[in-house]
């Protein structure tokens, strides 16, 4: 019979892109923070160009609880905690950042608090007494965070302080029922974790406090918090919009905001006509759409380098039947006494339609 004695009660799993020089003293944190439970973690790296899966594999080959999955044409963390998740058999499965900004030493309490079996979800907070994210790097992502949590508060069945945490735990078991549910998409799994529960569940928060970031650079920005409110969306429509298309109409509506100050611009300072405004407010616009819908609603497989370039060219000349429609139909609003914003915005809107088709089919699916 094989011996089990040394099988893991929990995997830690650490998604990551670009932290080579943060693996080593990661792992040593985890050697001093879980003495005494048996457990092991799994490093999921999206083809890090720095060689973090390399880092990762050195070390495992003298040390048996590291493990590598490196994923080759995807990315993305909701995707990439998914699948080390679901690579493991121990008892619980625990996600951190690979960046050292967590306090790998709340590890044992959150296990502690799952072992009683009262508690589904074990969440590290920095929003309770004795917890501090002093470690954000700036006022600005203080104000992404906190808008995050802010808004995230109004949809939650439960109440978490700290809904933007990556740092949680949770009985695997449950992670694989509740997996079925998961988009997959985005940086916030934990938000949709606890919005695919068809029952609240019931979360215990520890006290944790979130460092600066000593080497690697921060994935906080704000096309995270796009994704991220594409997500809530996604779970208030029940799934039965794709994500993508969520972001895409987000993206749209941004676009259509940049048309319209666009042509309002030239409107105020030029006297080339409506047609030829529009027409050049409808350029960069689309221009627009594509490189903000290339880092976020396509992020996890951006164009990059030539193909890049390959794709705002298929982009624009798939577009141009799309914008040529815009163009008309605004103007012959405008011809009509229409006013010229809600010309423009009709206009835009339909270009927007057409232009979701055209890169779900086309540009993107082309890479």
């Amino acid at each position: 019979m094989t011996d089990r004695t040394n099988a893991p009660e929990l995997t830690v799993v650490v998604p990551c892109y670009n932290e080579r020089p943060n693996v080593a003293p990661m792992i040593a944190k985890l050697d001093a923070a879980l003495a005494g439970i048996a457990w092991e973690v799994v490093y999921v790296d999206d083809d890090s160009p720095d060689g973090t899966a390399a880092e990762v594999r050195r070390i495992a080959q003298t040390d048996a609880r590291v493990r590598c999955i490196r994923r080759v044409g995807r990315r993305g963390l909701a995707s990439a905690v998914i699948e080390g998740a679901l690579s493991s058999s121990a008892a619980y499965v625990a996600v951190i950042d690979g960046d050292l900004q967590h306090d790998e030493t709340r590890l044992p309490l959150m296990l502690e608090a799952l072992r009683t079996g009262d508690v589904d979800l074990a969440v590290a907070s920095r929003h309770v007494e004795g917890g501090d994210n002093a470690g954000l790097a700036n006022r600005w992502r203080h104000v992404l965070s906190d808008g995050g949590i802010w808004l995230a508060q109004k949809f939650l069945p439960v109440r978490l302080t700290d809904p933007m945490s990556g740092f949680f735990m949770l009985p695997r078991p449950l992670f694989e029922e509740l997996a079925h549910g998961l988009n997959g998409q985005g940086f916030k799994i934990l938000l949709d974790l606890v919005l695919s529960s068809p029952a609240p569940l019931r979360v215990r928060e520890i006290a944790a406090t979130f460092s600066q970031r000593v080497a690697g650079e921060s994935k906080l920005d704000a096309l995270v918090m796009i994704q991220f409110g594409g997500l809530l969306l996604d779970k208030i429509c029940m799934g039965l919009l794709p994500l993508r298309f969520i972001s895409f109409a987000l993206v749209g509506g941004i676009g259509v905001l940049i048309h319209l100050a666009i042509l309002g611009g030239l409107r105020q300072t030029t006297g080339l006509g409506f047609e030829i405004e529009q027409t050049i407010a409808t350029v960069v616009a689309m221009v627009f759409n594509f490189k903000l819908n290339n880092s976020i609603t396509y992020r996890d497989q951006r164009l990059r380098g030539p193909r890049l370039w390959r794709g705002l060219l298929l982009f624009m000349a798939f577009c141009g039947l799309g914008a040529a429609a815009n163009i008309g139909i605004a103007n012959t609003l405008y011809e009509s006494h229409t006013a010229w914003t809600a010309a423009g915005a009709m206009g835009a809107v339909i270009g927007v339609v057409w232009n979701y088709a055209v890169s779900a089919t086309l540009v993107w699916r082309s890479r």
